[in-house]
């Protein structure tokens, strides 16, 4: 049987475990957070794109409240729980301004494999040494990461952080991500010695003469 949720459509994915601090403003969210708070409930975050409300989404819940603002807005903190497929949307929800959709949770296949892991782990450091970026979140990462620790950390748009979400087994994320970074990863590379070659230029060279 579908679930019941009031939804929140941002032009972003997010991702089961992930983190994410949000100020809502709009009076729509803040009765949605009110409710939330009130009742105790979840709610759900589908990717709107090119301005259109997709089918799968991630029920959110929510863990505090940082600022309530003189107005009703507010700064929360939120984390992602399970992927959800809209069946049919309530806009709006029964004497709310928000709107809600009646909802199947998708079941998870984890079925990473580690050989992979190992893989990726190495392509992902050499990416991020190449663009010299440093992220907090992946420091310790080794083989034993679940592939949504890294979904936003591999250089996807928004289209393919969606196509991303919508695979429920481990191992076809694992090779999405796979896939992406040994495509990426050249360009990466050339961009830096590009860029290296350009700021090498104008510089006092010492330069020796060919002996012939």
């Amino acid at each position: 049987m579908s679930l019941k949720l009031p939804i929140f459509p941002l032009g972003l994915v997010v991702f089961p475990g992930e983190k994410l601090n949000l100020h809502i403003f709009e009076p729509r969210y803040k009765q949605l957070l009110n409710d939330v708070l009130q009742e105790h409930i979840t709610f759900g975050i589908p990717a709107y794109i090119e301005n259109e409300l997709m089918p799968y989404g991630t029920e959110v819940e929510l863990l505090g409240v940082e600022r309530v603002y003189a107005k009703g807005e507010m700064d929360v903190r939120t984390v992602g729980k399970r992927i959800f497929r809209i069946a049919q949307v309530i806009n709006p929800m029964p004497a709310k301004l928000y709107s809600g959709a009646y909802a199947d949770y998708v079941n998870e296949v984890n079925n990473g494999d580690t050989f992979l892991g190992k893989e990726i782990v190495g392509l992902m450091k050499q990416l991020h040494l190449t663009l010299k970026v440093e992220k907090e979140e992946l420091k310790d990462l080794d083989e034993h990461f679940t592939s949504w620790q890294l979904g936003h950390f591999v250089g996807f748009n928004v289209q393919q952080e969606y196509d991303f979400l919508t695979l429920p087994s481990e191992r076809d994320r694992q090779f999405m991500i796979l896939q992406h970074l040994q495509k990426i990863l050249p360009y990466a590379m050339e961009t830096e010695r590009l860029k290296e070659r350009i700021q090498a230029n104008g510089h006092f060279k010492d330069i020796l003469p060919p002996t012939i």
